[in-house]
């Protein structure tokens, strides 16, 4: 079997047989590793649109021919099987390529072997100016792979650090902090790492570079736990050890906070990084309110955040396993479960499959429909859920659509920071696009009825991203569910009034102790 090797973490270069190949024409190597990064059948009409989108059908069928005689003469054999209308990679060959590699090292370790293999960015220095859908395709690509060496690096720094490899720890960190230098939670990291290898100095350095840049570039304050890794390590965040289930043969990353009983859930919805929620002073506020009441469990879906995302889209079957899964692993029978946003409809699944495991059910801000219906108007239509996807992944990297989630923090730079800060740890551009899709085709309007455990729903009055009605709805269909409405327009639940949410918390995990 022929073997053919691509390198496209970097500039693209091809090997046959070991052997070096030379492509001089660019869009000869952009369809190859095109075909190679789909693994399976490609539309012509779509490797056309791709490359040669200025021509007529005819004019660009007729370079793609040319395309593929040149390959095959480059390569010396047929290495693209072509039929009438799709395209493929030869599958007699034996294909390797590095971003594949790189990927399942990061999903099946180890995770040293991830980050050797990412030398550079996805096809850093190659580009085809004149094709922009190429163009937004390898974009898409090159941050989804940053994304995965970023959750990479984070994992391996605290598993060297927990094993007393601090000196190899702050190499790993120094890359980190180059990959997002903007990032406050990668500083802390090096900070950390510098003080577990015995360097106050270089913590000191790099506590004084992190203030300068946020305050130059963000015109931010460092964070007081940032300050307090040290001059008060007691006050410093201390995040508790993320740790690791499979369900599917995917990891799923998960916290236990605080001691029970009762067992509170936390079912997050399309955004959440278990480790990065504790930098931001309201939300680890309100993590160490409900971790008093009970034992609290976070998790991250899969898909999203530190659990893995390769082929894993977190459906309402799939977070219903992935609870099931978490509370196995943790150790618990029975749960207090909150399902928040997109978590909610993931927990009224598990709610049906599994009511002998619920002491309660508590949906924040949540729906039955991710998309418009004429019996389900209080949604976006499948066009207008279209626009705003492509908002939010236009301005991904930055504090995208927080006047949507969040009106009460636009204009705090602090905020805003942190969660443009949380959106590019907890996924990508085109890694969140399938998570996006999966809440888009939600629908649990047939299981409600059969929601048997004691239900409460919470929804702000002015929710600017699931209105009002969606939560009224939600209560109306569940039997003996009860609703109430929260002042406000935030739909984060840890912005704003807390207390009804905390309170209401409190009475279910009393009343089940």
């Amino acid at each position: 079997m022929e073997r053919l090797e691509f390198r496209v973490l970097g500039f693209p270069e091809f090997r046959m047989n070991g052997r070096r190949v030379e492509l001089a024409l660019r869009k000869a190597a952009a369809l190859l590793i095109f075909l190679a990064e789909a693994a399976g059948p490609v539309a012509r009409d779509i490797a056309v649109t791709l490359l040669w989108p200025e021509a007529d059908e005819e004019t660009a069928r007729a370079r793609l021919r040319r395309t593929l005689y040149k390959i095959r003469v480059a390569f010396g054999s047929e290495i693209v099987s072509a039929s009438g209308t799709s395209l493929s990679l030869h599958p007699a060959l034996s294909v390797e390529i590095d971003s594949k590699a790189f990927e399942y090292a990061c999903d099946r370790g180890p995770l040293g072997t991830a980050t050797n293999t990412y030398t550079s960015d996805f096809l850093a220095g190659f580009s085809l100016p004149d094709c922009q859908e190429f163009e937004e395709w390898a974009f898409f690509r090159r941050e989804a792979l940053r994304s995965r060496l970023t959750q990479a690096l984070e994992r391996l720094i605290e598993t060297q650090l927990a094993d007393g490899e601090a000196r190899t720890a702050v190499v790993h960190a120094t890359r980190l902090v180059g990959l997002d230098p903007l990032s406050e939670s990668a500083h802390r990291h090096l900070i950390r790492a510098n003080l577990a290898a015995g360097d106050r100095a270089a913590a000191e350095r790099q506590l004084e570079a992190c203030a300068r840049r946020l305050r130059d570039e963000l015109g931010v304050p460092l964070d007081p736990a940032t300050v307090a890794l040290l001059q008060e390590p007691s006050k410093a965040i201390e995040t508790p050890r993320t740790r690791y289930v499979e369900v599917e043969g995917i990891h799923l990353a998960y916290q236990t906070v605080g001691n029970g009983p009762p067992d509170i859930v936390l079912v997050p919805g399309f955004v959440s990084h278990v480790e990065r929620i504790w930098e931001d002073s309201r939300c680890r506020s309100w993590i160490e309110a409900v971790s008093g009441i009970g034992r609290l469990i976070l998790f991250d879906r899969r898909g999203v955040g530190l659990s893995d995302r390769v082929g894993a889209r977190p459906t309402v079957d799939a977070t219903a396993k992935d609870i099931a899964a978490v509370m196995d692993a943790a150790g618990s029978r029975r749960a207090l479960i909150i399902g928040s946003s997109e978590g909610g409809p993931g927990c009224i699944r598990f709610a049906v499959d599994h009511p002998d495991r619920l002491v309660g059910l508590v949906l924040w801000g949540s729906m039955a429909k991710g998309s418009y219906a004429p019996d389900y108007p209080f949604a976006l239509t499948a066009e207008q859920y279209e626009l705003w996807k492509r908002r939010l992944i236009a301005n991904w990297g930055g504090p995208a659509e927080i006047e949507t989630f969040a009106p009460s923090l636009v204009g705090d730079r602090q905020a805003e920071a942190w969660w443009a800060g949380l959106l590019r740890a907890a996924s990508s551009p085109g890694a969140v696009t399938g998570v996006l899709e999966a809440l888009r085709d939600t629908d649990v309007r047939h299981l409600l009825a059969s929601v048997s455990v004691p239900t409460l729903v919470l929804h702000r009055s002015g929710d600017r991203a699931v209105r009002s009605e969606a939560g009224r709805f939600l209560a109306a269909k569940i039997s003996g569910a009860r609703f109430l409405e929260v002042a406000g327009d935030d739909h984060w639940f840890w912005v704003g009034d807390q207390e009804p949410l905390l309170r209401s918390i409190k009475e279910l995990a009393r009343r089940h102790r």
